[in-house]
Formats: structure tokens, sequence, C-alpha cells
């Protein structure tokens, strides 16, 4: 039997490992924990790949992307958050639905753009079933942002740029954050926060992710 069929306590089990492995590997934030505990990542993930979806690492979801790892996942949130709401939030990269899912219990409003089409459609499969109703997806190039929902008080950045797209800095509003990851080879976390028109930078770890790629397929 795949963990797919499995009943939900088997399901609920892996994930309360995965949570208190994020826990044991410094992640502190409650909430964010909270959030992926209950959201089922098996269901975003091949059903070949099941079984591997509560492992801390990254897994293909197709056209060349991935789900990001469960560590990634939270510790971005986590430093978006740091003791403040989400509140309206633009997520560049939606992939398989995963994250929006996860931001869904987190922020007041969810702006997932995804550049591929077929992979926005797998995403809304995805998490139809979950019936979120504060999550919007949009077939859309995410190095322009989504300037029609702007501003945002978070955006979160799941693919790697080599600079911080300028259109992604003027839809945050005031006291907003932006976490992207930065950088070609080697790639770090990079925090962006407004203060009126002055943008705060803070790098935080290396990690590693798919470029971000202007376009639409």
């Amino acid at each position: 039997m795949s963990i797919r069929q499995a009943d939900s306590s088997q399901a609920a089990r892996a994930r309360a490992r995965m949570v208190d492995r994020l826990r044991a590997q410094g992640i502190q934030d409650s909430v964010a924990l909270a959030a992926m505990m209950q959201v089922p990542r098996h269901h975003f993930v091949e059903e070949g790949l099941a079984y591997s979806a509560y492992d801390d690492t990254a897994l293909p979801i197709g056209f060349q992307q991935t789900i990001s790892q469960p560590y990634v996942v939270a510790r971005m949130i986590e430093l978006l958050r740091a003791g403040r709401e989400l509140g309206r939030t633009l997520e560049i990269g939606a992939g398989c639905g995963y994250q929006a899912a996860v931001l869904s219990s987190i922020a007041t409003e969810v702006y997932a753009v995804e550049r591929i089409r077929p992979l926005l459609d797998r995403a809304r499969a995805n998490l139809r079933p979950l019936r979120l109703p504060n999550v919007r997806l949009k077939h859309a190039d995410g190095s322009l942002g989504l300037p029609e929902a702007a501003p945002f008080d978070s955006i979160v950045v799941a693919a790697a740029a080599i600079g911080v797209p300028r259109a992604l800095k003027d839809q945050l509003a005031p006291g907003g954050r932006l976490i992207i990851p930065v950088g070609g080879n080697e790639q770090r976390l990079l925090l962006i926060e407004r203060q009126g028109n002055v943008f705060r930078e803070s790098g935080y770890e290396a990690v590693r992710f798919v470029p971000l790629l202007a376009g639409t397929e």
C-alpha cells in the first residue's frame, strides 16, 4: 500500500517526524511548524516519490522543477515572519502548490505565480481537494511580480535570481519583507525589509534553487 493510500494517522506520524526534525535543525517558529504539520506533502509529489515526501530533501515535480526541501520552506517562512503577521503574501514559483498550501494557514491572502502553465494546472489540481479560499493562482512571469494585486506585506521567491528584481521590491508594502535566494553557482537566502523608500538587506544560509527565469511557457 502506498503512502497516498495509507490511513491519515500514518501520514500524520510522518509529518510529526518531519516537524520534530525541523525543530531539531533549529526552526523555532511554532506557527510555521504548525502549518507544515497540517499540509499533506505527499499529495504534492508523484506517486513513486510519496514515501520520500517527508524526508528533508528537494524532489522533482517535472518540467525541470523541484519541490523545496521542508527545512528551506520552514526557514523562509520563519525569516519572513520574525514575530509579525505575513498578511497579504505573494509567492513566486508556485510549483506543485505545496508552499502555497502551507502559507494559506499563516497569511491572510496568498497569490501564487507560476510561469509554466502545465505545472500551474498541476498545482490547481493538488490544491483543489484542500479547498483553501484564500489562495489564488496565476500564470505569469514571476520576475515581474503581480502588480495588479500589489502591494504585498510578504513576498517569497522559490527560484534563484542573480539580482533582486526591482519589480518585486517596488511591490512591497511599507514595512514589508521579501525573501529570495540570490546567486548563480553559489546561492544564499537574502531578506529585504522595506522601510519607506529604503530597503535593508540581510544575508542568511546557503541554499540551492532552480533559476528564476523570465517569460512564460
